[in-house]
């Protein structure tokens, strides 16, 4: 393979989405089946529906479809579907979402409680699918029972909190689903231990894959830009610090 070239990997870093609210701006354009086309708004840092992020038509900016509180990631799920991810107590939780089924609904009926409650997602509508996988998962490769809605995604990559043992063992793993195989392949973060970083102030936000080297990268808030060894789970080098 092919070594990693640090400004490409700066360049999809920048791509790659992160979790509401901070990294909104990352969050892809959806375009549904009938074409219609859905645009997302951020609401600000005050009022009751502060930090609160929607998504609505393009034409009905105001009417929103979706609702995400902290942490939420929405992917694209081949050919028209709209995926969301998000921690769930000690779990990871996928979903799944038909753009044309999504009913509006008014910011009334969410202001206030929402953004205080443990409520990852609003919809006025049902999702296609929706299912978890336990972040106690140990590493390594493990099968999964995927719904076939979620079953055209290849790769989705998803760093999460894990459980350590102590201040020397992992503080954060990469879940690398592989949806289509049904499977997901664990890979705890060997450097990012309590001992070495400020975990929950030290995060990591997201990662990615380099299509050229196949590398794993990321960004760790708080610390920089990170490129992984081979084996995913150890630091190659930090690719730029103070990010």
């Amino acid at each position: 393979m092919p070594a990693p070239n640090l400004t490409t990997l700066r360049q999809q870093l920048e791509r790659t989405i992160g979790p509401t609210p901070w990294y909104w701006k990352s969050f892809p354009a959806f375009r549904s089946l009938r074409g219609q086309r859905f645009v997302w708004t951020h609401h600000g840092d005050q009022g009751p529906v502060a930090y609160l992020i929607t998504l609505a038509l393009e034409q009905e900016p105001d009417q929103p479809r979706l609702a995400f509180n902290t942490y939420c990631r929405p992917f694209p799920v081949p050919p028209h579907h709209l995926g969301i991810w998000c921690p769930e107590a000690s779990s990871i939780r996928l979903t799944c979402f038909d753009l044309d089924q999504l009913k509006s609904f008014s910011l009334a009926e969410i202001a206030g409680w929402f953004k205080q409650s443990t409520d990852r997602i609003y919809s006025a509508s049902a999702p296609l699918a929706d299912f978890e996988v336990p972040c106690t998962q140990p590493p390594g490769m493990h099968q999964i029972e995927v719904p076939p809605e979620l079953a055209t995604v290849d790769e989705l990559i998803v760093p999460t909190s894990y459980k350590a043992l102590s201040s020397d063992h992992p503080a954060f793993a990469l879940f690398v689903f592989y949806l289509q195989a049904g499977l997901v392949q664990v890979l705890p973060q060997k450097w990012f231990t309590a001992a070495q970083y400020q975990v929950g102030k030290q995060w990591i936000p997201r990662a990615a894959r380099d299509r050229e080297s196949n590398r794993l990268f990321g960004e760790c808030f708080g610390v920089g830009t990170f490129l992984l060894e081979e084996d995913g789970c150890t630091l190659a080098e930090w690719i730029e610090k103070g990010v």
